[in-house]
């Protein structure tokens, strides 16, 4: 390969790099915040990591409606899905990793709710997978 497309090659991923890096560095100032970006990040406030390094969903101050609103935008949903079919685990991960009673009576209720549904015929995985993941 000739040497000069290879130069350009590395001089636009040094650019593209540069670029979104700076953009990212802007997005931390407040005044230049975008709408997408305080959408993902309206919740970070209340995601924190307990005494032994796991990280836990704090909202023991919120309303209800923003406890609900921070679980649907929390990554600890991802993994607390992926718990599915050990119901019994995904209790457990509720009562270690949320704080906040609303929130946490909230979640074990729905999950014993699709635990009964579940064990019953009455719905599939794919189902229990979209119910967990659409908390109201």
């Amino acid at each position: 390969m000739d040497r000069s497309l290879l130069f350009f090659i590395a001089i636009g991923i040094g650019f593209l790099y540069f670029i979104t890096h700076f953009i990212g560095g802007i997005q931390e100032d407040d005044k230049l915040q975008s709408l997408e970006y305080k959408a993902k990040h309206a919740f970070d406030y209340y995601q924190g990591v307990d005494s032994i390094g796991r990280a836990i969903l704090d909202v023991t101050e919120a309303t209800p409606e923003v406890q609900i609103k921070a679980w649907n935008g929390s990554s600890l949903k991802t993994e607390f899905i992926a718990l599915f079919p050990d119901f019994s685990g995904m209790k457990t991960f509720v009562e270690e990793r949320v704080r906040g009673e609303m929130l946490k009576n909230k979640l074990i209720a729905t999950i014993g709710d699709i635990e009964d549904k579940y064990l019953s015929g009455a719905i599939n995985a794919e189902e229990v997978k979209r119910m967990l993941d659409t908390l109201k």
